[in-house]
C-alpha cells in the first residue's frame, strides 16, 4: 500500500505531529469526503507501508522526524511545490528563499531524486504572465539545481471551489484570461523554454494530469504517485494499476490518501481542495493532534 499525505491538505506544514501520532499508533482513519459515515480504518504499521508520498509547500515541521521515520523502516519521497507567485494570488506560502533553503536541507538529508519540484499550477494572468513564469522558473530552477532531478508542472485548472475567488482577483488587479481544456499555441513557447531550462539544470520535466499532448515540446506525462520511481530509488517492484480514483489524465497509481479537504492554511486563490478559507482555519483550530482522524474524531473507539 502506498500512502498519499496528501493531496487534500498539506499534512507535512499543518499536522506534521498528528501524522507522527498516527505513526506510532500504527493506524489512522479517513471518511469520505462524500459521506462522512462511511470510514476507512488505514494502516501505517511499516510492514504494511510500500511507500509515502508526501505533498507539502513546507515540509519545515517534518524534518526533525525523519530520523524517527527511517528508524522504524519507512520510505517516502516528497512532491514539493515552490513557486514564486505574487501574495495575490498565493497569499501565505513560504517566503520563497525560506522555501528555497528548506528544499536544500531536505534534499541533503534524503536525496536529490526523493524531493520532486513541482512549478504547479503555472497561473497565467495579467501579473503572472508566460515571460514571468520564463523568468520565474529559470531562477528557481538555478537555485535547486543539484537538489533534485525533476520538475513537475501544469496549466492551472479552474476548479468550481475556486472559480468565485479566481473572478474576485479582478479587483485586485489580477485578471485571468479563459483557460482552455487544451493549452493555446502560444503556450508552446513557454513550454519549450521551460524544457531547455530544465534541461540546462540537469532535471526532467513532466506534466502532471494534463489533458493536452505536450510531448511535442519536450514534456511526458507524469506520475506523482510513481511505480517506476518508486523500483528505482527503493528497488520496490510493485504491480500497481492507475488509481481509480483520479482524473482520467492522472497517471498516478493507486494509493491511499489519509487527508482531508478544508483543512490547508496556505489561501491559495486557485486551491481545488479548499471550498472555503475561513473553514479551513477553524477546522484547523478544532484539530486534535491525537485523534485518528485529520479532522473531527473518526472512529474514535
Amino acid at each position: 500500500m502506498i500512502i498519499s499525505a496528501s493531496r487534500r491538505t498539506d499534512i507535512p506544514a499543518f499536522y506534521a505531529p498528528w501524522f507522527m501520532h498516527r505513526v506510532r499508533a500504527g493506524a489512522c482513519t479517513v471518511p469520505n469526503p462524500f459521506n462522512r459515515n462511511q470510514i476507512s480504518h488505514i494502516s501505517l504499521r511499516p510492514e504494511d507501508v510500500e511507500v509515502i508520498v508526501f505533498w507539502t509547500r513546507n515540509p519545515r515541521p517534518l524534518l526533525a522526524h525523519l530520523g524517527e521515520l527511517d528508524a522504524l523502516g519507512y520510505r517516502y519521497y516528497f512532491q514539493y511545490t515552490i513557486l514564486d507567485n505574487p501574495r495575490t494570488i498565493d497569499p501565505k506560502t513560504p517566503p520563497v528563499e525560506a522555501a528555497i533553503e528548506t528544499f536544500h536541507r531536505l534534499a541533503d538529508r534524503i536525496g536529490p531524486e526523493r524531493v520532486i519540484w513541482r512549478y504547479d499550477p503555472i497561473v497565467l494572468s495579467s501579473v503572472t504572465d508566460s515571460n514571468f513564469h520564463r523568468e520565474r522558473y529559470a531562477w528557481l530552477a538555478r537555485r535547486l539545481r543539484g537538489y533534485t532531478t525533476r520538475s513537475v508542472i501544469s496549466f492551472m485548472d479552474v476548479y468550481k471551489k475556486a472559480a468565485p475567488r479566481l473572478r474576485a482577483l479582478a479587483a485586485q488587479g489580477v485578471t485571468l484570461p479563459e483557460q482552455p481544456s487544451v493549452p493555446l499555441p502560444g503556450y508552446n513557447d513557454l513550454l519549450h523554454c521551460l524544457v531547455e531550462t530544465a534541461a540546462q539544470n540537469a532535471m526532467e520535466i513532466v506534466s502532471c494530469a494534463e489533458e493536452a499532448d505536450l510531448t511535442g515540446c519536450g514534456v511526458n506525462p507524469g506520475k506523482c504517485v510513481d511505480d517506476a520511481l518508486i523500483e528505482r530509488v527503493f528497488g520496490l517492484r510493485l504491480n500497481l494499476r492507475k488509481d481509480p480514483s483520479q482524473r482520467d489524465a492522472c497517471g498516478c497509481v493507486a494509493s491511499r490518501d489519509i487527508g482531508m479537504y478544508d483543512s490547508c492554511l496556505f489561501g491559495c486563490q486557485y486551491c481545488y481542495a479548499t471550498s472555503s478559507f475561513a473553514r479551513a482555519a477553524a477546522n484547523h483550530a478544532a484539530h486534535d493532534p491525537h485523534s485518528p482522524s485529520l479532522l473531527g474524531n473518526y472512529g474514535q473507539e
